[in-house]
């Protein structure tokens, strides 16, 4: 099942999307929003799946479904934990700067709670005050789950996941050095992140899922030009269960909770870094990461974070190239 938030008020209005993203069905008289939905999963899910196979059956009333018609499937998220669940991405950009990888972060998730109440619309422009700021994308799957016990088992927290998303985890590097000095939190370096167009129960994954891990590329451009398209389940020190329980170790975590993988990232053949497309490599989800292999190998990047004008693209395929969340596509913008 797919579902998807038209652009309505503050929270959007609950739609069920075909499976090839081409019509959609209005679900409002089952609930109105998808946070709705999600707090009575229960006895709301199933109505969902009959309208869903009703769309799919063409026996219900449906509308030409248009990705820029959508906002983010939570534009508001009652909570936004992001992981870096790849420590390889973590061990490249600490690199970066001179910095060295602790061996906690090979055992422990590293986590931060993000903002979530402005979510952004997969076609929304990425609004940015100053160019300088270092602004960079971060291609990542995101989990939304019910309702989660304090201390889950794996298996609560399998039970707990709901649906999945695509996330652009917008990033302003160069704010992000000072933050980090400061080892509380990011705020300023995170602006708001963007979600896809639709948001999949873990069954429309079909096999691509294993239950822990989506074994499937994450393709990413910019300005038309192929960046990046590593393995989303390769490389993921920790999996979503485990980025789950940590998440819920010491709290509750409510229904309609986002939790982010981090930036998808695969080591080279080699166990080394990795290559850029053009070279024949996998590439890479965010430019940090292409600067920080630049830098490694030729002692400085060269490769400029975004600017304004610049448009950024995340998709997933299955294995028939069918799209699975629709197109994240945005423009970087002058804040005006």
């Amino acid at each position: 099942m797919k579902l998807g938030s038209l652009k309505q008020g503050r929270d959007g209005a609950l739609v069920v999307v075909s499976r090839d993203l081409s019509r959609g069905a209005s679900a409002e008289s089952i609930a109105p929003t998808l946070q709705a939905a999600l707090d009575n999963w229960t006895e709301i899910s199933p109505k969902l799946h009959l309208l869903a196979d009703a769309l799919e059956r063409k026996e219900v009333a449906s509308f030409p479904f248009e990705q820029a018609a959508m906002a983010a499937p939570l534009p508001r998220a009652f909570q936004w934990l992001d992981a870096s669940a790849y420590v390889n991405h973590v061990a490249l950009v600490r690199q970066a700067r001179g910095a060295v990888i602790p061996d906690q972060f090979w055992t422990d998730p590293l986590m931060y709670q993000g903002g979530s109440d402005s979510m952004l619309g997969p076609r929304d422009p990425i609004e940015i005050l100053d160019e300088g700021w270092g602004i960079d994308f971060e291609g990542e799957i995101g989990i939304i789950v019910d309702d989660v016990p304090m201390q889950p088992t794996r298996d609560q927290a399998s039970a707990a996941i709901r649906l999945f998303v695509l996330v652009n985890d917008v990033s302003l590097r160069e704010l992000l050095r000072h933050e980090i000095k400061k080892e509380l939190g990011f705020v300023h370096s995170k602006p708001s992140s963007s979600l896809s167009p639709v948001a999949v129960t873990p069954d429309e994954l079909g096999d691509a899922w294993d239950g822990g891990r989506l074994h499937l590329p994450l393709l990413s451009q910019v300005n038309g030009k192929a960046f990046g398209r590593p393995d989303i389940g390769v490389d993921m020190t920790f999996d979503f269960l485990e980025l789950i329980m940590h998440a819920a170790k010491t709290r509750r975590l409510g229904a309609g909770t986002l939790i982010g993988s981090g930036t998808v990232s695969n080591r080279g053949p080699d166990g080394g870094c990795g290559r850029p497309i053009d070279a024949g490599g996998l590439g890479y989800s965010c430019v940090a990461e292409m600067r920080t292999v630049e830098t490694i190998m030729s002692g400085a990047p060269t490769t400029p974070f975004l600017r304004f004008g610049d448009t950024v693209a995340l998709e997933v395929e299955d294995d028939t190239g069918n799209s699975i969340f629709g197109r994240i596509e945005q423009q970087i913008v002058r804040l005006s």
